[in-house]
């Protein structure tokens, strides 16, 4: 593969050094002259481009490894320099509205997009960091990434747009849990009852998290005035340790926004499947 990687920073120098390992032909390109960019065209004995140009026509696809802001920027100057058929393979931190509109643009000009999640840290991870990728020629993108000792996993049926809105989605799962068990923690230390806590969370552990997930927006549907009160009761506990919860006031509203919508419109299934509960939540949101 002919492979040009724009942007030099550390994801772009760290997918540039294993891909050229891996025998491709790379093209480097960093708008500024950089210690870093410059010693890591060096070290690979490539020559560094500044700017978009007639270098770009031989490339099959293009690594996008400049920060989320500026890619429409990138893209519209260096698209016009590529070959029909060739791909963009957008690896910022753009949001997913964005990279759906940079997909279409690119569409329209006869280029492939990719859109590329990256699901850890390259400081840590290096080139076999999880990639999560979607839209048109991802398998190809997986073939070459993986030779590189790349590590990349396809959305099926997916379009551009999905890998960074999962992304995301993982990331308001995983960083709200955080939120939670900070607070959770502190203040089962503060009384002493922190291997106890475990234990009585164990039955939580031992359930696939798929299950408890839908579990929970089944039944809050349900039993969402109930458990608005158990909210309450846990912030005014968790005051009383001396800990002014920041997560447990927007539980509590999101409680209060579900109980308003079940008095004024009452679910009409008695056991509502996830899907009943989801749908039904949908329109109180509209």
């Amino acid at each position: 593969m002919h492979i040009a990687i724009i942007g030099l920073g550390e994801v772009g120098r760290a997918y540039a050094k294993a891909l050229h390992a891996a025998g491709h032909t790379l093209q480097l390109c960093n708008a500024r002259a950089g210690a870093a960019a410059q010693a890591a065209a060096d070290a690979l004995g490539l020559p560094l481009h500044l700017a978009p140009g007639e270098w770009l026509r031989a490339c099959d696809a293009v690594l996008l490894c400049v920060t989320g802001s500026v890619a429409p920027q990138v893209l519209a100057q260096y698209s016009p320099w590529m070959a029909p058929g060739a791909a963009w393979c957008d690896m910022t931190t753009a949001s997913p509205q964005a990279k759906r509109a940079a997909a279409a643009t690119a569409r329209a000009q006869g280029l492939h997009y990719l859109d590329v999640a990256i699901m850890g840290a390259v400081a840590l991870g290096q080139h076999a960091t999880p990639l999560l990728v979607a839209g048109d020629g991802a398998e190809t993108f997986k073939r070459w990434m993986e030779s590189a000792g790349g590590r990349v996993q396809v959305i099926e049926a997916s379009t551009a747009g999905d890998a960074m809105a999962l992304k995301l989605l993982r990331s308001t799962f995983t960083k709200g849990l955080e939120a939670l068990s900070v607070e959770l923690l502190m203040a089962a230390e503060r009384q002493g009852l922190r291997d106890p806590l475990y234990a009585q969370l164990q039955d939580i552990d031992d359930t696939p998290l798929r299950t408890f997930i839908d579990m929970l927006v089944r039944t809050h549907v349900v039993h969402a005035k109930r458990r608005a009160v158990e909210v309450q009761e846990a912030a005014m506990e968790m005051a009383y340790q001396g800990i002014a919860s920041q997560v447990l006031p927007g539980v509590a509203n999101r409680f209060e926004k579900t109980v308003a919508g079940l008095e004024s419109h009452p679910l009409e299934a008695a056991a509502p499947t996830t899907e009943d509960a989801l749908q039904w939540l949908l329109q109180r949101e509209g």
